[in-house]
């Protein structure tokens, strides 16, 4: 185990980074930092990252082997989460090493590693509601609606809508989140005249996806929720033979999105808190100039 207050090493800082210059390793270091201290499975980390289980395996076992995550056997899981203490160290070595002093790594403040734990379901009588809205409802939004119920965990539940629904969900949104192994029996392209004030339950935030749903009027939500725009790009708007590519963009850019919104201390934020932390997700990898200038 690395602590922040160990020597500098250099070969160690050297391999420590060689195993973060990879695009796939540098995101699942993402994702465990959203899910500190928790951690997770590794077949949900693979899941939310869309990378092979036998690929997303060498890549843990590099981070591992790196000092850079931990790990521990749940039964038939086995759990992984961040090492904060040895990423700590790691961030003050590199700075020492460039000759910038410690002090933004000093204002995060203390870190300790933890025994990687899993968040379990935690079912709430009330759970924050979300409506995810794009313009035809086919793929971004019923992607970031699975997401958001399954990563949720009972603590969040969403639907989405399209102002101007395509009537079926993307086909290859579909078999995206079918080979991730989502439930997909439920998932419907809908109108989003159908959860106005008048016909549906309260919704605690509304989330558009698309810059042109952004622009359009829309009816009047219950419960007066926030609002926030996750712009990204359309996938069905590439080319054919580059769709998949497209989705699997989409779907990573979301999962980001969304696993930030369910780790949030939802239930201690004041309303001005939570649409800071809002604008702030919306702002992440893949956002659209509508969303970084709204965000701003």
């Amino acid at each position: 185990m690395n602590s922040p207050d160990t020597p500098p090493d250099p070969a160690r800082m050297v391999g420590q980074l060689a195993a973060l210059a990879q695009g796939s390793r540098l995101a699942v270091m993402r994702l465990l930092a959203r899910y500190q201290p928790f951690g997770l499975p590794a077949g949900d980390i693979a899941r939310l990252v869309a990378v092979p289980h036998n690929t997303m395996s060498t890549h843990l076992a590099l981070l591992e082997a790196a000092g850079l995550v931990r790990s521990r056997r749940d039964g038939r899981q086995i759990i992984f989460a961040v090492d904060a203490a040895a990423c700590t160290a790691l961030a003050r070595q590199v700075s020492g090493a460039l000759g910038l002093g410690d002090e933004a790594v000093m204002q995060a403040g203390p870190h300790t590693s933890v025994v990687p734990v899993v968040r379990q379901p935690m079912a709430a009588a009330t759970p924050f509601r979300v409506l995810v809205l794009c313009t035809a409802n086919s793929a971004r939004s019923l992607m970031a609606e699975a997401l958001i119920n399954r990563e949720g965990k009972g603590r969040f539940a969403a639907v989405s809508a399209g102002s101007q629904p395509a009537g079926a969900p993307h086909p290859e949104a579909l078999r995206l989140l079918a080979g991730l192994g989502y439930g997909t029996a439920r998932l419907a392209s809908k109108d989003w005249r159908s959860f106005s004030a008048d016909k549906t339950a309260p919704f605690d935030v509304v989330i558009t996806v698309c810059d042109a749903a952004r622009g359009e009027p829309c009816p009047a939500w219950p419960g007066h929720p926030l609002s926030a725009h996750w712009g990204i790009a359309d996938p069905a708007a590439a080319p054919m033979p580059e769709q998949r590519a497209a989705m699997l963009d989409a779907y990573r850019q979301l999962s980001a999105r969304v696993t930030s919104l369910v780790n949030l201390p939802i239930g201690t934020m004041d309303l001005a808190s939570l649409k800071a932390a809002l604008g702030a997700i919306a702002r992440l990898e893949g956002a659209t100039q509508m969303a970084l200038d709204l965000a701003a």
